[in-house]
């Protein structure tokens, strides 16, 4: 199906068709027409299935051929769990509101708050930002969202993981009325807090699924190989990282100092490589990403950082040097790669420190596992077998032998109610003689 197909404003098919979009994917071809009748969705939809659009499009056309509900407040709010993602989101919004009347500020945590106030000023028609920073400027009176026509949630799994549900209620409070169309995307929706959520915003919601399985792309081809330790992950690391033909690829690992020391490496080996972690200033990070997007760099490496939000579609390899804690990390970090249809390749270096993840990962997500071996290096790990479950066995003993017990001597209780108190000590007293005064025993006297 093709967006020129669809009812939606000309200037929206303009737009789309100088970004060279033109077929819709499953989840744009499922969602968008039940969104421009301004029902509530619920999607599930895997990385990179271009579910963007499938909210951009439907918002920007209501709000180019709807009346609004207040010329004060913005009329679509698009919240994102986290800045980068944010930010990939409102570049995309600017593409589709380009030559329309319609303006979209980023609103997120890390850039002047004061600055971003003035911005809010200006009622800008759509709000692009992170529940966090929203939250902030609505507690401050600097943002009224009474007038508010779309709540547009997009990886809200991650939203809830990141603990923004007491941003999201109170953003929910502030344009709970009924005629707000809400639209929320997720990875999946058959989580509890999902669901749980889902009865709080959502008003019969239109679901949609799209591969809900989660698995990884059929587009990437997927690798890994056991390690025995760091200095062997980075000579590994240096054989399997190949950039041809001007493609870019991406380095996962776990900390932060980890993706300042491999970026290191990397250039050692003339490679290109920069990095990107939570120490970077906002500013700071922001230039990396664009810096990497506009192909000045071929490598980038960072923390789960970057797992979600980078949609460059010209990276053809993800390499996790470190397999991440939760195994749902693994589906949103291959995804980087293979967008758009393109083919990707995604390799894992496996150490003994990685096999709880790795065992999780497959336990989840995969149904082969394919381990390959670098030329030239030998590694002396393979895994670390379960080890089996020892059985108890019964041990029958005789019943024990039902001992009589003796019975209990009985002592002769000892009559106190006949004694005398004598001080604070009872006595009992011996018995008084009494003498016999008869007559034979008198004097004698005289007559």
């Amino acid at each position: 199906m093709l967006f020129s197909e669809l009812p939606i404003d000309h200037r929206i098919v303009k737009n789309l068709s100088t970004a060279q979009l033109s077929d819709l994917t499953d989840i744009q071809a499922q969602a968008i027409p039940h969104a421009l009748l301004n029902k509530d969705i619920l999607a599930a939809s895997k990385t990179g299935s271009g579910k963007t659009l499938a909210f951009v499009v439907p918002m920007v056309n209501r709000l180019l051929t709807q009346r609004a509900l207040s010329k004060a407040d913005p009329r679509a709010l698009i919240l994102a769990p986290t800045r980068e993602l944010a930010k990939q989101v409102y570049g995309v919004v600017r593409q589709i509101v380009a030559n329309t009347t319609l303006q979209a500020n980023l609103i997120v945590g890390g850039e002047n708050y004061n600055d971003q106030a003035k911005l809010l000023r200006k009622n800008p028609h759509i709000i692009v930002g992170t529940a966090g920073r929203i939250a902030d400027h609505l507690n401050d009176k600097q943002l009224f969202l009474h007038g508010l026509e779309l709540l547009i949630l997009d990886e809200a799994d991650r939203m809830l993981e990141l603990g923004f549900v007491e941003q999201l209620a109170i953003i929910h409070s502030q344009a709970d009325h009924r005629k707000r169309q809400t639209m929320m995307f997720s990875a999946t929706i058959e989580q509890a807090q999902i669901k749980e959520m889902t009865t709080v915003l959502l008003k019969s919601p239109q679901k949609i699924s799209v591969d809900a399985s989660n698995k990884p792309h059929k587009d990437i081809t997927q690798i890994f190989y056991f390690s025995d330790g760091v200095s062997q992950k980075d000579e590994q690391l240096s054989k399997i990282l190949r950039i041809v033909n001007q493609e870019q690829a991406i380095v996962f690992t776990a900390t932060r100092t980890d993706t300042q020391r491999i970026t290191d490496l990397l250039n050692t080996l003339h490679l290109n490589a920069v990095a990107l972690n939570g120490e970077l200033l906002q500013n700071q990070r922001n230039q990396v990403l664009q810096d990497f997007s506009k192909g000045r760099f071929s490598v980038l490496v960072c923390t789960d950082l970057g797992a979600r939000g980078l949609d460059i579609s010209n990276v053809a390899q993800v390499i996790n040097y470190d397999l991440p804690k939760f195994p749902e990390e693994y589906i949103h970090r291959i995804g980087r790669t293979g967008r758009a249809g393109r083919q990707g390749s995604a390799a894992s270096l496996v150490g003994k420190k990685d096999w709880l993840s790795f065992q999780a990962i497959k336990a989840n997500y995969l149904d082969d596992v394919n381990f390959g071996a670098v030329d030239g290096i030998n590694t002396r790990f393979t895994g670390i077998k379960a080890r089996p479950k020892k059985v108890l066995k019964k041990v029958y003993s005789k019943p024990a032998k039902i001992v009589k017990k003796a019975p209990k001597a009985t002592t002769k209780r000892i009559n106190t109610m006949g004694s005398v108190d004598i001080g604070h000590a009872p006595i009992k007293r011996q018995a008084r003689k009494i003498e016999n005064n008869s007559d034979d025993s008198r004097p004698d006297t005289e007559d």
